[in-house]
């Protein structure tokens, strides 16, 4: 009895081992959130970071721009795109010859694309259909010889220091500098400098 007695109560004590069961984990479902949100986070800095740079370089480098009327043939078409360097007149001046974008001084349009026929301290003269720069015929065969007609503006002008006098290349048919007089460099937004579109038509200005 003795010895069943004791075998009983050793049976009895004897105690199922404990284990460290731990539920299971579904490591994949874990990771999923945290990794989703990192995902999403990246995108919306990217996507924030490419429209700064973007907008950076329209405001202060290069622009594009569509022509919308006929000024500038045959040099520039209706409808044809252009890129315009708009950091350059930063460190240097309009040239005679360049191709420029500029705010329209008659504010009929946003801007407008010209090219700078005369600068500041030259004289521009018109007559028997051609351009004078203080005395000077000047060579123009951008306007495929087209001949050059006064407009309402009187001349001969001189122009005062920090001013440009801007023609289109289409002179029998461009609003411009014989209308609307000698304007200041601060209109200028850039050097229009490369047609891109069409393709077909892809060329340095």
């Amino acid at each position: 009895m003795i010895g069943d007695s004791e075998q009983y109560e050793e049976r009895d004590t004897e105690q199922t081992p404990a284990f460290d069961i731990e539920s299971p984990v579904d490591d994949a479902k874990v990771e999923t959130a945290p990794s989703f949100l990192r995902w999403l986070g990246e995108l919306v800095l990217m996507v924030v970071l490419a429209f700064v740079l973007a907008t950076g370089i329209r405001t202060f480098v290069l622009q594009p721009y569509v022509i919308p009327t006929g000024s500038m043939i045959p040099t520039i078409g209706i409808g044809e795109r252009v890129l315009a360097n708009k950091f350059i007149y930063r460190f240097d001046t309009p040239k005679v010859g360049d191709v420029v974008v500029f705010d329209d001084p008659t504010g009929s349009v946003p801007t407008l694309i010209k090219r700078v026929v005369a600068v500041g301290g030259q004289t521009i003269d018109i007559h028997d259909g051609a351009v004078y720069i203080d005395g000077v015929k000047l060579d123009e065969p951008y306007t495929h010889g087209k001949e050059t007609e006064p407009g309402d503006v009187l001349l001969p002008l001189r122009l005062e220091e920090g001013q440009v006098w801007l023609m289109g290349d289409n002179r029998t048919n461009s609003h411009d500098a014989r209308w609307f007089g000698a304007q200041p460099v601060e209109i200028i937004h850039g050097r229009a400098f490369l047609r891109y579109w069409p393709l077909n038509r892809f060329t340095l200005l």
